[in-house]
């Protein structure tokens, strides 16, 4: 498996989780929390984006941001899967939530900032692509802004799979533009 597969695997499973994130696909299990195994898979294999990448200044910072975003991420997924375990328990979930909103160790890097220096850090490495590539390259940006504004601010989850959905879109016609133009040039 080539680093571009394992990129557009990211993608898939990514996007896939947002799916369940918003209620569009119905969870399969009581007992599995798909929509956090799906996102923790994804979020890793979005870290062979940063060999994907040139190698420029610019990408060096948003690699570093990208690795940082997957780590919060397997943070966060860790601590959603702690969550999903107390099942319906809703004293011992309002507890473990309170705990960790009171933790700022616990909860900056991992719920209220870290996950978003995933999205950030992928933005980065579309940025260079800003003067060849324009719409693809916005498609990601917007795309990760409306992420965290639909999901944070307005807690839309249909709004926050669209977005989502234009970040992947970008992405992946970024990750195959050399291979896009071939097949239009035949």
């Amino acid at each position: 498996m080539n680093t571009k597969q394992r990129c557009m695997i990211g993608l898939v499973f990514f996007l896939v989780s947002y799916l369940f994130f918003s209620g569009l696909l119905p969870s399969l299990s009581e007992s599995i929390d798909f929509a956090h195994w799906f996102n923790l898979i994804g979020a890793c294999f979005l870290l062979s984006f940063n060999d994907v990448c040139p190698k420029t200044k610019t990408n060096k910072v948003a690699s570093i941001l990208t690795t940082l975003g997957v780590i919060a991420h397997i943070g966060l997924c860790t601590i959603d899967f702690i969550m999903s375990s107390y099942g319906n328990n809703e004293i011992e979930k309002a507890e473990l939530s309170q705990h960790i909103s009171n933790s700022p160790l616990i909860f900056y890097p991992f719920v209220a900032v870290g996950p978003s220096l995933l999205f950030l850090g992928l933005a980065l490495h579309a940025f260079t692509f800003i003067k060849t590539e324009t719409i693809k390259s916005l498609m990601v940006i917007v795309g990760s802004v409306a992420v965290g504004i639909s999901f944070f601010a307005l807690k839309n989850g249909i709004l926050m799979v669209l977005s989502c959905a234009v970040f992947v879109l970008g992405l992946g016609l970024l990750l195959y533009k050399n291979e896009a133009k071939k097949v239009l040039n035949e």
